[in-house]
């Protein structure tokens, strides 16, 4: 993956990397629509909101090609299973297609691996049919060796992503952990990046690793400079962001 540069990508291939950020506890619903709004100006792959949140998201965004996500466990895992469950269901039944669950941190440090799998494997079934399911490690809080062993679980569990933060821990995405996680699962199980990735560069970064996903707030911020490193027209200025595949 070391070959992908700025010159040889387009704005629609970095677009729909990004699921757009929208977990922040203190965003008012105004704050949220206008999140959502930016969104689909940008084109970007999904927004991901608060729970309470994704009704307002799936009308605003319904019928575009921004998907609605939404968290699970968020923050810290701890739910019981069948807590997060039934947030699944509701996430789903009121329009989010994809999901972030966190796993049970607790759990993984505790060596009870069975717990956690069949954690994430309920929430999966939930979602089976209806939305990616990404599943968030927390990795601030593990060592390397159980980063290893959840991203197995993940895999095993039927999961469509690993992801590395919710972005309210101690420390977000490194490219030792995305390395990590990227050659410990298989190519079905795809990698998300979040926590950190600001900058255009950085998020090039971690697409050099295998990435396919990256949560970020500074969504506007890293587009309009591949606009303006590209020659395009810069979407923040008021232009319309350039999605016709192949064209750029």
């Amino acid at each position: 993956m070391s070959d992908i540069t700025i010159e040889n990508l387009t704005y629609e291939q970095v677009a729909k990397t990004i699921d757009h950020s929208l977990l922040r506890p203190e965003l008012t619903t105004q704050e949220v629509a206008a999140g959502c709004e930016l969104a689909l100006r940008y084109h970007t792959a999904s927004v991901c909101v608060k729970p309470c949140d994704v009704p307002l998201a799936a009308r605003i965004l319904a019928g575009t090609d921004v998907a609605v996500g939404s968290v699970v466990g968020f923050p810290h895992g701890s739910h019981a299973t069948a807590t997060k469950v039934f947030e699944s269901r509701l996430a789903l039944d009121q329009g989010a297609v994809e999901l972030d669950m966190v796993i049970n941190i607790g759990w993984m440090r505790s060596g009870h691996e069975d717990d956690v799998l069949a954690d994430i494997r309920a929430v999966v079934e939930a979602a089976r049919g209806r939305a990616l399911v990404k599943v968030i490690l927390e990795n601030a809080y593990l060592s390397d060796r159980e980063k290893e062993r959840a991203s197995r679980l993940v895999e095993a569990a039927g999961a469509d992503f690993v992801k590395t933060s919710t972005g309210f821990a101690p420390s977000g995405a490194t490219i030792p952990d995305l390395q990590l996680m990227r050659r410990t699962v298989s190519p079905a199980v795809q990698v998300k990046a979040a926590g950190g990735v600001r900058t255009l560069d950085a998020l090039i970064d971690v697409l050099r690793v295998g990435v396919t996903r990256v949560g970020a707030t500074a969504t506007a911020a890293m587009l309009d400079e591949f606009c303006r490193r590209k020659g395009l027209p810069v979407v923040g200025a008021g232009e319309q962001a350039p999605v016709a595949p192949g064209t750029y």
